[in-house]
């Protein structure tokens, strides 16, 4: 007869914590920056937010299909091994797209993205192949154009026209692109030549006229039919593009394979973990791996920003420097590879996640201040994925670097793991509704102070508010799932919270976000979040109120009740003691169960 296998607590709990440090420390060296790459690729924010709202719906709508079907085929392991290596391999493509400026502007490698109406910038200044030719011309003219709002950035641009024998005589000696594509030249829709920071015109309608007199009727007819068939053609409709448009939808496929396959790790290798420790029963020790995933993204997102900003703007001449923290995700994934091969895994067939994903939501939509805190955590999705998405861009505008952005980060996410030394003395002061007001206005009140960033490390000081609007928010919804949830119902109910604000919220406030940064600007932006929290935070008090409380069956006092009729002279304090030894062993797993959240809200 085969002997059972041997339960190893400590073993399963360090593996998990070693996998979820090296995981998040992973993720933080690239997700965090990966918007302001797509700036450097001179994406607009409308293209950046849809691509970051399309990133968080495919994992909404994949992670639990994937972690379904890992579990009925028996396959988590496998899943999570190949996530590992296709999400590195993934993001590493990534690096195939040029870049559209990577040459050094006063001391430093950001650059400043003018969006404009009908012509896209997509360079900086002209380069100084270019400048000699230009400034020798003998039609040049110069004017200046107004800055560029759309992207809340101030820059000018130079207009210069050109004849046809001027551009004929500089094509072949000077026009001459710096090496990796540094600069672009576009052909937009009016007819103009955009390359670097200026734009050239085409010759005249009089110039080109001889030209277009001498093709036949018949070249012009074939040329109309072939355009006329691509335009039923994926393929031949992106020939039809502008670059700018094209480079868009490349990273959308791209970023789009690259979550499909890295979505289902997660919720993988925590239903896999969780199950494991409920089968020795010590699932009230699987929240406290939560904690090492904070410490690993505070010490990704530091290093890697630390790391970049000792580096020179092109590495071995051609390489940018920001894509030193796509080397570094895929060598931390790669690291995690052989822990992801030990984890202590268990597949418990009687426990059907779909049927209580359906349960969980049914309880929320039950109990009306489960329905508020399930709001609440919406808003906060949709405020959060503006930080996420557009912060490190105003941090940019005002003269911060890498290391500021890696550093300011990092502040944040170790104040978030500093929360649980005050959620003690938090819960004796104020209630979990109040404390979740408390911590959506801090999150009002952090975009609200960034739409007002005036230097380098301006940024740095508001981070600290995320021990409330991070660490404070999850412990009040950590309440909101133990008050609404029934026996076995718990992590169902978090998975519900989690997804509404994590992804849900995060991308549609993706997609809102970009095309309000593009139309108002980023200063706006953050305002009219900041305005919109602190209202709902104005009038969740007064609907806490007016919402009716759902009363439990106290069995503690039952008890009590049923002992003073035995012994009338029993005091108040000895009948309650159930009652204190529950909500003591209460807190403690509420603890526990603020870390697993602060690991997930980390790894998005």
């Amino acid at each position: 007869m085969q002997r059972n296998k041997q339960i190893n607590i400590s073993r399963a709990l360090a593996l998990a914590g070693a996998f979820n440090f090296l995981f998040s420390c992973a993720r933080a060296c690239l997700i965090p920056f990966l918007t302001l790459y797509f700036r450097q690729l001179g994406l607009t924010p409308a293209m950046t937010g849809v691509l970051m709202g399309t990133k968080h719906l495919i994992s909404l709508a994949w992670s639990p299909v994937a972690c379904l079907l890992s579990k009925h085929y028996n396959k988590r392991r496998a899943v999570i091994n190949i996530s590992l290596v296709c999400s590195a391999a993934a993001a590493l493509v990534l690096l195939l797209v040029p870049l559209v400026d990577v040459r050094p502007q006063a001391g430093s490698c950001n650059r400043s993205v003018l969006s404009g109406g009908p012509t896209q910038i997509l360079g900086g200044d002209l380069p100084s192949s270019v400048a000699p030719s230009a400034s020798s011309a003998r039609t040049q003219t110069k004017t200046n154009t107004a800055p560029a709002s759309q992207s809340g950035v101030t820059s000018t641009a130079k207009t210069l026209s050109f004849t046809e024998s001027t551009l004929n005589r500089h094509n072949q000696s000077h026009l001459q692109l710096p090496p990796f594509n540094a600069t672009v030249v576009v052909e937009n829709s009016a007819g103009e030549w955009t390359v670097g920071g200026y734009v050239m015109h085409h010759p005249t309608p009089s110039s080109a006229a001889p030209v277009r007199s001498k093709r036949s009727e018949e070249q012009l007819g074939e040329e109309k039919a072939e355009e006329e068939e691509r335009r039923f053609e994926f393929l031949g409709s992106l020939k039809l593009m502008d670059p700018q448009h094209q480079l868009f939808f490349l990273i959308l496929i791209i970023v789009s394979v690259w979550e499909f396959v890295s979505a289902p790790l997660e919720w993988t290798a925590d239903d896999g973990l969780y199950e494991y420790l409920d089968s020795a029963d010590a699932s009230d020790r699987y929240g406290s791996t939560g904690v090492w995933g904070l410490l690993g993204a505070a010490c990704g997102v530091g290093g890697a920003g630390l790391l970049v900003s000792r580096l020179s703007c092109l590495i071995a001449g051609r390489i940018p420097r920001s894509a030193v923290h796509f080397f570094c995700y895929a060598a931390l994934a790669a690291a995690s590879l052989p822990m992801a091969a030990h984890l202590s895994l268990h597949l418990n067939k009687k426990r059907d996640r779909a049927s209580g994903l359906l349960k969980a939501v049914r309880l929320v939509r039950g109990s009306p201040r489960a329905l508020l805190c399930a709001v609440t955590a919406l808003l906060v999705g949709v405020a959060g994925s503006t930080v996420d998405n557009f912060l490190l861009w105003q941090m940019q505008d005002h003269g911060s670097g890498e290391l500021h952005m890696g550093l300011s980060l990092a502040v944040a996410l170790l104040s978030q793991a500093a929360f649980p030394l005050l959620a003690y003395r938090v819960s004796k002061l104020l209630s979990p509704g109040r404390v979740l007001v408390i911590a959506a206005a801090s999150l009002g009140l952090q975009c609200f102070y960034y739409s007002f960033l005036w230097g380098p490390w301006a940024a740095v000081p508001a981070q600290v508010l995320s021990c409330f609007s991070g660490g404070a928010l999850w412990w009040a919804v950590g309440h909101q799932c133990e008050d609404v949830a029934t026996p076995g119902a718990e992590r169902s109910v978090r998975r519900v919270y989690d997804a509404l604000c994590l992804q849900l919220g995060s991308g549609l406030g993706s997609f809102a976000g970009g095309f309000m940064a593009q139309r108002f600007g980023l200063a706006w932006l953050f305002r009219g979040v900041a305005v919109a929290v602190m209202a709902w935070c104005a009038c969740l008090p007064l609907l806490q109120w007016k919402a009716p409380r759902q009363r439990r069956i106290n069995y503690s006092r039952l008890l009590a009740a049923d002992a003073s009729e035995a012994s009338d002279s029993e005091s108040e304090q000895e009948r309650d003691w159930l009652e204190k030894a529950m909500e003591d062993d209460r807190n403690s797993n509420n603890n526990n169960n603020n870390n697993y959240y602060y690991g997930r809200r980390v790894n998005h």
